[in-house]
Order: structure tokens, then sequence, then C-alpha cells
């Protein structure tokens, strides 16, 4: 912790679900002082879990991303249990208050004022009830960088409109994209890259807001629009729509210049994609497979012709690929330059040695999880190491450190905090 650059940087943090979390993750990571502002009387959706105590039955038939608590047990305490939040919850303090009331928000003021970063990812409404934007925050403090991220942005037709990453990367048209060509929309699996893009630009902008501040003096609002913040992945379509007035649609795994697919192997669900973008790579992967009759014949005599013949190629490749190892096609393929992967599960990536070798997950510890592995920043700094410091942070674990030690506030008022809903760790037995 001694050399991280955020090292002195306190970021209040009231973000739900995924893109924001994620964000104030990456802060966090760098050496802010990361403290999410939560509540007892009240539950943020798809936060700290879908439901704060789901049934024992629901985690039992949930999919392993919503429902994967420790052991498949809900345990005490599930919403510290929740993969959906554990999985950004590193490196972070949590402390509780009711915004919702007055002293709650005297509370709230008092550590604002000596913090440097509000954010958060809320609907608009939300933030508009509690009384929360740029000017309230700059009022209190006026050198403040607030980081908003609507989901469309604050002004505009779509600035009220509630949406998760899934509907914005299909307001985006990404659904239209994705999929194979024989099929519609419907048969696509959820995907949320919006979430991770955000959340990513998000850190960028405060680090940008950040450094201006340290320049001038001067604070301000960041406005993010979480859907144009995944623009840049779709930048091509929505220029090839600009210069050819054609809207791109779903290729499935191919690219339009290459040969590119992904093809089963040997076991149960194994795959691999392999990509061949020229002459050179063709011979090469031809030899690799052994010289096959077929490769010699007329339609694949060109890079051209192979492309257009790509249904049959397919075939001939899955022939070969179907006998195969998918990782250990993958280390021959690219031993000799022809581009592929391994298409791996999550059981795969947890114990892939390339992860080990670079330490990527790191083991930490909760009183309500017990001790897993973690995936740290996707940052390796040389001489500001970053590491996973904290295991998922609990409701309310650091509610004494932040009214005591940073607030001030008495052991009495500490008690009499405690009685009035804003202190604890648990949420309100009418919460389910």
């Amino acid at each position: 912790m001694e050399n991280l650059p955020l090292k002195g940087i306190r970021i209040l943090d009231m973000t739900v679900v995924w893109a924001g979390p994620y964000g104030a993750t990456l802060l966090a990571d760098l050496g802010a002082e990361v403290i999410r502002v939560e509540s007892t009387q009240v539950m943020m959706p798809i936060t700290r879990g879908t439901m704060a105590r789901p049934p024992q039955a629901m985690i039992d038939n949930m999919p392993g991303f919503a429902g994967g608590f420790p052991d498949k047990l809900v345990g005490n305490h599930p919403w510290n249990r929740s993969p959906i939040f554990n999985s950004h919850g590193r490196n972070k303090l949590s402390m509780t208050v009711d915004l919702r009331v007055k002293r709650g928000r005297e509370i709230f003021d008092e550590l604002l004022k000596v913090s440097d970063v509000f954010i958060d990812n809320n609907v608009r409404e939300t933030m508009d009830k509690l009384n929360i934007n740029y000017e309230s925050l700059s009022s209190v403090k006026n050198d403040i960088i607030m980081v908003r991220m609507p989901a469309y942005g604050d002004s505009g037709e779509y600035s009220k409109f509630r949406s998760l990453g899934i509907h914005m990367a299909d307001a985006l048209g990404h659904g239209l994209m994705r999929g194979y060509t024989d099929m519609d929309p419907s048969a696509n699996s959820g995907e949320f890259v919006v979430d991770a893009s955000a959340g990513t630009h998000a850190a960028v902008a405060t680090i940008m807001a950040l450094i201006h501040r340290k320049r001038t003096g001067q604070g301000q609002l960041i406005e993010l629009p979480s859907a144009q913040a995944t623009f840049g992945y779709m930048s091509e379509a929505f220029m090839e729509y600009t210069f050819s007035g054609i809207s791109p649609s779903s290729l499935g795994n191919r690219h339009p210049r290459a040969l590119q697919g992904c093809y089963q192997c040997k076991g149960n669900d194994r795959w691999i994609v392999i990509t061949i973008w020229n002459e050179n790579q063709w011979k090469i992967f031809i030899e690799l497979i052994g010289n096959p009759d077929w490769a010699n014949k007329p339609e694949f005599s060109t890079h051209d012709k192979r492309v257009s013949n790509h249904d049959l190629i397919d075939s001939l490749i899955t022939d070969w690929t179907t006998k195969q190892d998918h990782k250990s096609a993958m280390e021959l393929l690219q031993k000799h330059g022809v581009p592929a992967g391994a298409v791996l599960d999550a059981k795969d990536s947890s114990e892939d040695p390339h992860l080990a070798s670079r330490n990527f997950y790191q083991e930490a510890f909760t009183e309500d999880t017990g001790t897993y592995k973690y995936g740290r920043s996707p940052f390796v700094l040389s001489n500001t190491p970053t590491n996973v410091r904290r295991g998922p942070v609990m409701l309310g674990q650091d509610n004494e450190y932040v009214y005591k030690t940073i607030l001030g506030i008495s052991d009495k008022e500490y008690e009499e905090l405690v009685s009035e809903g804003h202190i604890g760790s648990e949420f309100h037995p009418d919460i389910t």
C-alpha cells in the first residue's frame, strides 16, 4: 500500500450492480480509500445479490454466476457471500447510513468534506430523491469530483431509462451483430460488455479529473453514459453504416476477410478458435495437420477461394480438431505462428498455468466466505504493484473506522446511531 499511485485519495462509492462497482474497484486496486456508502434499511438492486435473504432452494437452482455462493450455501449473511458482489468487492471499505433522514444526510456531508471523489451509477430518479447531485455536493465541498454513470446520459430522451448492461448493448446494436447467421437474436445468450467497459472508463476519467484538480484546484462533474463508453467497441460497425449505408449483421464465429471458426475438439464440450489470415499461415496449418489431400483441391488454391468455400473447409478442419485436445492443439498452432485459442471454462481459467505464473488469482479471507481466490487488478505496474489486499468488503465492516476515526464521533453518539438504524452489519429484518 505504501507506493500505490492513488494513496491518500478518498472515494465515496454509491455504485450498484456491476459497472460502477467495477470502476470503483479499479481505483481501490490503485490505492484509493474507497468507502462504500450503504444502508441497512434499503438493499440496492442486484448489487449484494438479488435478494438479501434468498431461500436455499433458490440458490440450489440458480446459475453459477448468480448462485455460486461458497459451497452453494446461503449462510448467515447472504449479502456478503454473493458472487455478483464479491467479484468486484475487493480492496474496499463499507459504512452504513440512512440517507433518507436528516441526520443521515448530515453524516454524509461531513464525510464528503474529507473526501475527494463521489461516484454512483444509479438512475437519476434515485439520486434526485436523495438530493444528491453535483450542485448539492459542490456546495458542501467546492473541489469535489463527482462521477455519474447514467445508462444513456443525464439529458436527452433516454435520460430516465432504467437499463442493465444487456439492454445498453442491444440499444447499441450489439445484439444484431452477435449470434449465428441462421438464428435470430432471440437465441443469443446475455452478455455484459458494457459494464466492464463503463467501469474502466470511469476509473480513467476519475484519474484525469484528479490530475486536473491537482493542477487547478478545481473539482468537476464527470458524466459518463455507460452505453456511450462502449461505442468504441463497435466503431467499425457504425463507420460502415456511415460510409456505405449498410448495417452490419451477425457473422457467427467468422471474419469477413479470414478463415475463422470455433471448432469442436476431443472431449465433452471442448472447443478451439482458429484464425488463418494469409497464405503463409495456411501453408503452416496444412503442414501441421498432416498435409491432407483435400488441401490441394482447386477450390482451396487461394485465400479468396478458401474464404468463399468456408463451409466446406469448416467441416474438413473439424475432422482434425475432433481428434485433438483443445489446449494441445492451441499450443501446437501457436508455436508455429497460427492464431488459435482454446475455449476455456471457469475451471480451466482458475487452474490455468499461465495465470498462475502471473499471480493473477490471489487468496483473500472474509469472515462470511472464508478463504478464496480472487482475480487481481488487470494493471501490472512495475514500481507500484497492485494486489488483492483485502477480500470482498462485508456490509458495514468499517463503520467504527469511518465514524470514530474519520468523523471523530464519540462512543455515545455511535451507539445512538446504531439504535436509530444508521449503523449495522445486517439488512433490516423486513428486507427479504
